[in-house]
């Protein structure tokens, strides 16, 4: 049962149905308008009324006045009156009696007969499926039953031929009388007529009433029409909605599918990459979201190679000092010269303190990661004046260089007096001057100057820190940026041989992660005098 409902709920929020639901609100105005036409037909009823009870105060009134009413007088009130009215007209003395009728006056049709109404649009199929679908709609709604109508005018039992009825009983009492007859047509279908009495006085006294009669099959065959006009419309509009709905499936719910199907085969059991998005080349927001995904999946396949490489340059480089660690080790117990077995101590302690370095190094490229994906991936904090952090790090490093007899302290500084904002975190900025200065003074000679240039082009900070060392071989130009990637020529080696010089390698691979998590960019080349050139490209903010 569960599974039952969650097919019906997920069935129920596809796309394609939301979307022909809205379509579907299309039809809402002319099913609207079908259910405003009952009303506008009580309107237009109403104003049949009022129209009949002006013509009937009209003859009342030329009959008023005149004491009992003669036959002739009535009948030429009618004929006066026949061609400026379109109802029927009959005059009733106080006994009921008909004294005149002006269907008498024309061609002549029996009692009771009224104009057949106009089939028009009632013959049509669309129009007797309009009125099916609307005695089904009454059906499930009730609507309250008009009041009861009389059979007929004449009264059969009465073989003098009076006028009955509510509408002349209340003439006939002095009041306004108002009755709705139904009755067959020639046509044999069912026809509806208004009926309103004004009672006729000689002063005081009722002599009669007026009686005015006019069928609905005009005013009910206008609104048939109206009805069947609108009931096509709301087919239309029901065949819209679907058209557009299947339109919309086909240009949007299809290629989500897609979408969908491709995310799913993206990623094995194991949570492996197998494959990337294809992309597309819609220029919608479909297509946007196709070419989003595609990029994504490449930038993660990238950080899965780069996840993946690390992990084996990391292990590439704890197996060599495991290795040499394992040898001392095992050499250790069969040697007996205390000169050896100091010396193997040494291979070990040395090669310990390398492991520690390395992982020391890796904890510092993690928390970098880390920090990146939090300061540089949220967008950025405030902004910082590059020309300050820079004489601030250079200031530090001749500080500290001079207590340093090992290291060369000449380090140049050229930046111009302007503020050079950048939207880095200062740390951040700090690390990689640091770094690209420590770089260029271990390649410099113990005479030479390290050049730190700072300028602006085309929107962007450009830095420049320079050496006069042996510069970089070209097949390592593309490699110097690497994790671990380290090559140090033998005539400057001046740190620790047993760490590699003092050198893991991720000094360079720091600046240029923090460069590129910032949106900027770093280069590395020779100078045509000798020596190595980094050129960092850093946005400026505002």
């Amino acid at each position: 049962m569960s599974a039952w409902r969650e097919r019906l709920a997920r069935g129920a929020s596809r796309l394609s149905l939301r979307l022909l639901a809205f379509n579907v609100l299309l039809v809402f105005l002319p099913a609207a308008g079908l259910l405003y036409v009952g009303t506008y037909e009580r309107q237009l009823l109403e104003f049949q009324e009022r129209s009949m009870v002006q013509q009937g105060r009209l003859l009342a009134s030329a009959l008023s006045g005149q004491g009992d009413l003669d036959a002739a007088d009535a009948e030429r009130v009618l004929v006066q009156l026949d061609r400026r009215v379109d109802a029927r007209l009959r005059v009733i003395d106080v006994e009921g009696k008909l004294v005149a009728d002006s269907s008498l006056l024309g061609p002549r049709r029996e009692p009771g007969d009224e104009v057949p109404p106009p089939e028009g649009p009632r013959t049509s199929l669309l129009y007797r499926i309009g009125t099916a679908l609307n005695r089904l709609y009454r059906a499930i709604r009730p609507v309250p039953a008009p009041p009861s109508v009389e059979a007929g005018l004449y009264s059969a039992a009465d073989p003098d031929g009076r006028l009955e009825g509510r509408a002349v009983r209340e003439a006939l009492a002095g009041r306004y009388g108002a009755d709705v007859r139904v009755g067959a047509g020639p046509s044999g279908r069912a026809v509806t007529t208004l009926h309103s009495a004004i009672p006729i006085t000689d002063g005081e006294r009722v002599v009669g009433a007026a009686l005015v009669s006019q069928s609905t099959a005009r005013v009910l065959a206008a609104l048939a029409a109206v009805r069947l006009g609108i009931f096509r419309v709301f087919l239309a509009s029901v065949a819209a909605a679907v058209v557009l709905t299947l339109i919309v499936a086909t240009t949007i719910a299809r290629p989500l599918r897609r979408l969908s199907d491709e995310s799913r085969a993206l990623v094995d059991r194991r949570g492996r990459l197998r494959g990337r998005f294809a992309g597309s080349v819609r220029r919608d927001e479909i297509g946007d979201l196709a070419r989003a995904l595609a990029e994504l999946t490449r930038r993660l396949e990238e950080r899965s190679h780069l996840t993946e490489s690390f992990a084996a340059d990391l292990s590439h480089e704890f197996k060599n000092p495991l290795t040499s660690i394992r040898s001392a080790a095992e050499m250790l117990p069969e040697v007996e010269d205390p000169a050896e077995r100091e010396r193997f101590l040494a291979v070990i302690q040395r090669e310990c303190a390398r492991l520690e370095h390395l992982l020391s190094a890796v904890r510092e490229i993690s928390a970098l990661d880390a920090e990146l994906e939090g300061e540089l991936g949220g967008g950025g904090g405030a902004t910082v004046r590059l020309g300050d952090l820079l004489a601030a790090v250079v200031e530090g490093y001749r500080l500290r260089a001079a207590a340093d007899g090992d290291r060369p302290a000449a380090i140049a500084l050229r930046a111009p007096a302007r503020p050079f904002p950048v939207a880095v975190p200062a740390e951040l900025l700090s690390q990689v001057a640091e770094n690209l200065i420590d770089n260029a003074v271990s390649f410099s000679p113990p005479d030479g100057t390290v050049e730190v240039a700072l300028d602006r082009d085309d929107g962007e900070a450009v830095l420049t820190v320079s050496d006069h060392g042996p510069g970089i071989p070209p097949e390592h130009l593309d490699r110097v940026f690497d994790r671990f990637f380290s090559y140090r020529p033998g005539d400057i080696d001046r740190g620790d041989p047993a760490a590699k010089n003092g050198h893991t390698g991720l000094g360079l691979a720091i600046v240029k992660a923090v460069v590129e998590g910032c949106g900027g960019s770093i280069t590395a080349g020779n100078q045509p005098e000798g020596g190595a050139r980094f050129t960092v490209r850093l946005p400026l903010a505002g």
